[in-house]
């Protein structure tokens, strides 16, 4: 069972990352930039001439790892986790290359009750190693599904965080559409994410899909894409916020549509995968300066 002070203690400690030009265009071409090569605002992240760095990168730098499945004493039950919600705040414009300091704590743990599982927020600094300047501020939600029922006795619980924010019920302002590869997953992967569900069939069938699935940080990465070629001109210093749910999973294939709406000095917005009718990231918002 869930060891609440254990897990609410975890601390990463610094987590050093560095990383090249390269690794920055290889995160991007996990999200499918460049599918148009003769586009010159996708190739300002795939290309070394005038590159930028995609905001959502900050998610997968100078991360901890799977965590929750080494830490055998916090007693959560690794094969139930499911990734519920991601969101990244950017406080300055993210380096094309160098080194980063991360630094992960868990800042929230909600019982849901005994067979309703538990949720667990964590949150990740992510600061210049030379600098030290703080980056960008990433939260990262887990729905634990086999952990509901851990506050029994002893009444250790914490608040849940306050609801997302509802999708708009008007029809959309706008909308971007972006087609998944057949070996987006293969791809994505590079970037430090090597779970076997996104790359091997037979895993991937052992849990119940008809095929490997793409990351839902690739998922939430692409949101951010769209946002930023849709609202900015492919400008990604534009996109100062993200945070969206994941609903569904992305077949690599699926042609994806951003469906978002202006909502002041924000935008709201979710993500349907086309050909199924499914819609894979919704309660969307991103924080945008255009």
């Amino acid at each position: 069972m869930l060891d609440y002070r254990k897990t609410r203690a975890f601390d990463s400690g610094p987590v050093r990352q560095a990383y090249a030009a390269r690794d920055t265009m290889l995160y991007a071409l996990g999200l499918g930039f460049g599918s148009d090569p003769l586009d010159p605002a996708q190739l300002r992240f795939v290309y070394e001439k005038e590159l930028q760095a995609m905001s959502t990168m900050a998610a997968v730098l100078a991360s901890p790892g799977f965590w929750m499945r080494d830490r055998k004493d916090i007693g959560i039950d690794a094969m139930k986790i499911v990734h519920g919600e991601q969101a990244v705040t950017l406080h300055a414009l993210l380096p094309v290359q160098g080194a980063v300091i991360g630094l992960t704590q868990v800042t929230r743990i909600v019982d849901k009750g005994e067979g309703k599982g538990a949720v667990l927020h964590a949150e990740k600094r992510l600061e210049d190693e030379r600098s030290g300047q703080l980056l960008a501020t990433v939260e990262s939600v887990y729905f634990c599904r086999g952990d509901g029922g851990f506050a029994q006795g002893n009444g250790e619980s914490d608040p849940p965080a306050e609801a997302a924010p509802a999708t708009p019920e008007r029809a959309p302002d706008g909308t971007f559409d972006m087609v998944t590869r057949p070996e987006q997953a293969l791809v994505y992967r590079l970037s430090g994410d090597i779970n076997p569900l996104h790359v091997d069939p037979a895993v991937a069938a052992k849990l119940g899909f008809s095929r490997p699935i793409l990351h839902g940080l690739a998922t939430w990465g692409m949101a951010g894409r769209g946002i930023v070629m849709a609202c900015g001109g492919g400008d990604a210093a534009v996109l100062k916020g993200l945070r969206a749910r994941l609903s569904a999973p992305v077949l690599p294939g699926d042609t994806l549509r951003l469906e978002y709406w202006r909502e002041g000095e924000g935008v709201a917005f979710r993500m349907r995968a086309l050909e199924r009718d499914v819609i894979v990231l919704t309660n969307g918002q991103a924080r945008v300066t255009v």
